[in-house]
């Protein structure tokens, strides 16, 4: 039966009567809600017991993004992790570390304007360059003592460092589904932190037999060498972002052709807009801090060689497991949004008072000046007596640093689903966070009471949590609109939504892809 935009002929002994009957008028809308796709990329909705997501799907984009971090930042977590990078003298590790997470906190207030102008994956190939070179360096310093070369290679990770994790924050939190949003950071940060589980085995083998301190071999730094260049090639995997679209549908709402005065007058109008975002500052600053103690004045300390190698892999282990169930914890969908927000602020917060307490007891073993000098201080091994106990400790460690950062993620996330304003939220944290990684790295080079660094962890990571609970308790909503993510792209709302014959759906000041 013809439709109504069909041409309807009569049959030709009626003299071949032909009526052209009008198009339909064009639909126009504003506030669109549902995203326009064609029928060929809308998903399928056949029921089966399991389906194998589509390249272009938010999950598949997410986990290509986790692998990467698994060879690049995963691998430079575990090579940081036994403190000073494999070195023994930790004074150029920590000028280097200095220089990049200064150039960090510099390059990562703009970089999520960076990404929107240059695009997610050109940025994240960028970003894994650096990561390359620091290793090299590194590797250059075993032979050389090339100082130079050392601090340059940090300053240059610092600026490639803050593209690269600005732009996989935007993936992070923007391209899953809301009510997802836990589970893609868990599995985010599971693949990922087995970087560094996996990285950790390789100094544990190589210096299993080695107790007293050295630094690491040549071998252990050609290994993480390989596997940053292989994970800088993988990002050009990546789907461009107007082509991943949602399990119902939607698509990624992103900014059409900007320009980089649009992007930063965005980024000033973000802070007037989302004010509230300053109250998690001192959250983003601490969240770097405490590195620094753990794995330099606690690892690299306490330990001898290959016992900081066996804590290091612990460590990861227990972040990987920790990230993906607090990441379901996050997304139980019979437990309202604004309630587990406090509940797991509640709980950060109980763990921040006793992980501390019970690291500032045991913190009077050993002092800055018994381990700088080597005289009546011998470092323990995973054989000594008590070891246990200092163990448990440190594989909390990670159990915090998981909880921490999937927090800090979920919470922005929860905010806003507009991909434009999470570039820079994720900008802002980024940025802050390495603000405070690089004074700490400084206080530690200058010789700060091991104690002194531990209360000022303690005292950052529980203040912060009591400035940014009026964001928790007030801004985090069961429910975000989405005309509310659209009135971030036209802030008066006046979006005019015209469906062409491609399915594209836009606006004047943006384009929902």
């Amino acid at each position: 039966m013809p439709n109504s935009t069909d041409r309807i002929e009569a049959a030709p002994s009626m003299g071949a009567l032909r009526v052209d009957l009008p198009p339909p008028l064009e639909k126009k809308e504003s506030n669109v809600r549902e995203q326009i796709i064609s029928d060929d990329e809308r998903p399928e909705s056949k029921a089966s017991p399991f389906r194998v997501p589509r390249y272009s799907s938010p999950l598949v984009q997410v986990i290509i993004v986790a692998f990467a971090f698994f060879l690049l930042p995963g691998m430079f977590n575990s090579l940081t992790g036994i403190g000073g990078s494999g070195q023994i003298d930790h004074t150029a590790t920590n000028d280097a570390n200095m220089a990049l997470y200064a150039t960090f906190s510099a390059v990562g207030f703009f970089a999520g304007a960076i990404i929107n102008v240059l695009g997610i994956k050109t940025t994240l190939c960028l970003g894994g360059l650096g990561y390359c070179v620091y290793i090299a360096a590194l590797l250059c310093y075993s032979h050389t003592k090339n100082y130079g070369f050392m601090v340059f290679s940090g300053a240059y990770l610092g600026l490639s460092g803050a593209l690269l994790w600005t732009a996989a924050d935007t993936i992070i939190m923007s391209y899953p589904p809301r009510e997802s949003k836990g589970r893609y950071t868990g599995c985010f940060w599971m693949i990922f932190s087995m970087g560094a589980v996996v990285g950790s085995f390789i100094p544990l083998g190589q210096n299993i037999h080695v107790k007293e301190n050295k630094t690491v071999s040549d071998g252990t730094y050609i290994g993480y060498l390989i596997s940053t260049v292989l994970g800088t090639a993988l990002t050009w995997t990546l789907a461009d972002a107007r082509k991943v679209v949602r399990e119902d549908g939607s698509r990624i709402i992103l900014a059409k052709n900007p320009s980089w005065q649009t992007e930063l007058l965005w980024l000033c109008k973000t802070f007037r807009t989302d004010t509230y975002i300053v109250l998690f500052f001192p959250m983003f600053f601490a969240s770097n801090w405490f590195y620094t103690y753990i794995f330099n004045d606690v690892n690299g300390a306490e330990f001898n060689t290959r016992t900081r190698a066996l804590n290091n892999t612990l460590y990861y282990v227990v972040e990987v497991a920790s990230a993906v169930v607090i990441g379901h914890c996050l997304d139980r969908p019979w437990v309202k949004r604004t309630t587990r927000a406090r509940i797991m602020w509640l709980f950060l917060f109980s763990l921040t008072m006793a992980l501390w307490g019970s690291s500032y007891y045991l913190q009077h073993g050993y002092k800055r000046e018994e381990v700088t000098a080597g005289k009546g201080f011998t470092p323990m091994d995973w054989e000594d007596a008590g070891y246990i106990g200092h163990m448990f400790l440190y594989m909390s460690y990670g159990l915090y640093d998981a909880a921490w950062q999937a927090f800090v993620y979920w919470s922005m996330g929860s905010l806003t689903n507009n991909a434009r304003k999470l570039a820079n939220f994720a900008g802002f944290y980024k940025g802050i966070q390495s603000a405070g990684a690089a004074i700490a790295w400084r206080l530690d080079n200058l010789g700060t009471p091991y104690v002194n660094m531990l209360v000022s962890c303690w005292a950052l990571l529980g203040g912060s949590l009591l400035i940014a609970l009026p964001v928790i308790l007030f801004k985090v909503k069961n429910e975000l609109e989405e005309e509310e993510d659209l009135f971030a792209i036209n802030e008066e709302a006046q979006v005019a939504v015209v469906s062409d014959h491609e399915g594209k759906t836009e606006t004047d000041m943006g384009e929902v892809v």
